[in-house]
């Protein structure tokens, strides 16, 4: 037997703890936490920051 038939018959017999969609739902769940999380801290940059946000521009005083 070559080493190529050893290794594929020792992988024949791995089976997953839960179904193989399911890894793709929960790694969904995670992303999407971690985004929720993310947007839920936008903009605490310029809330926090000593100066405030530059302008564009259009402003008439300046």
């Amino acid at each position: 037997m070559s080493a190529l038939n050893v290794l594929a018959e020792g992988a024949a017999g791995v089976s997953l703890p839960m179904p193989a969609w399911a890894y793709g739902v929960i790694a969904l769940a995670v992303f999407g936490v971690l985004g929720f999380v993310v947007y839920s801290f936008r903009d605490v940059y310029h809330r926090n920051s000593a100066e405030p946000p530059a302008s564009d521009g259009n402003e008439q005083g300046a």
